[in-house]
């Protein structure tokens, strides 16, 4: 990646807008955790989207938008996945933190999803029961966000939730 933003810096490309997003959904019920699993989790979930982030912000050009892609877990978290959960919090205190450190020349928004994409093995109709729209989200819907993020040149340091209300049931 990075040999990949020097070639265009070196070209004089500058990003207008870049998608974070990285993870893993380990199931971890409390009494399973450890410190090497807790590690690899966080790592995946939490550090390298900011390492990324932190190597991407100086491609990008004046008013461009770094978005995180994070998961309504944010807001209400998963009891079996609380690594998980937390670790998508930290992120989410990444967003108004990176927008306070790269404003004013680059933007920050950070996009909770709900879903989206459902498992194979989930119920897409028992799913769609559980929002207020009673449908999942597809990834138009997420392209839509995205682009209305990317062209919002007053939108910094917020997190968009796309959930079809699911967090109000």
């Amino acid at each position: 990646m990075m040999a990949d933003l020097e070639a265009l810096g070196a070209a004089g490309v500058k990003l207008n807008s870049c998608v974070l997003v990285s993870g893993t959904f380990p199931e971890s019920p409390l009494g399973n955790w450890n410190a090497a699993n807790l590690a690899e989790n966080w790592r995946v979930n939490l550090t390298f989207p900011l390492l990324v982030a932190q190597q991407v912000a100086p491609h990008m050009a004046d008013g461009g938008c770094i978005q995180f892609l994070l998961d309504t877990a944010i807001h209400k978290p998963f009891p079996r996945r609380l690594p998980y959960s937390a670790a998508k919090a930290g992120v989410a205190a990444l967003v108004p933190g990176l927008a306070r450190v790269l404003a004013p020349r680059v933007r920050v928004v950070g996009h909770a999803l709900g879903t989206v994409l459902p498992d194979p093995d989930h119920d897409p109709a028992k799913l769609a029961s559980r929002s207020l729209l009673k449908r999942v989200g597809t990834p138009e819907d997420l392209a839509r966000t995205l682009r209305f993020a990317a062209d919002s040149p007053y939108l910094t340091g917020e997190i968009l939730t796309l959930d079809g209300g699911t967090r109000w049931i």
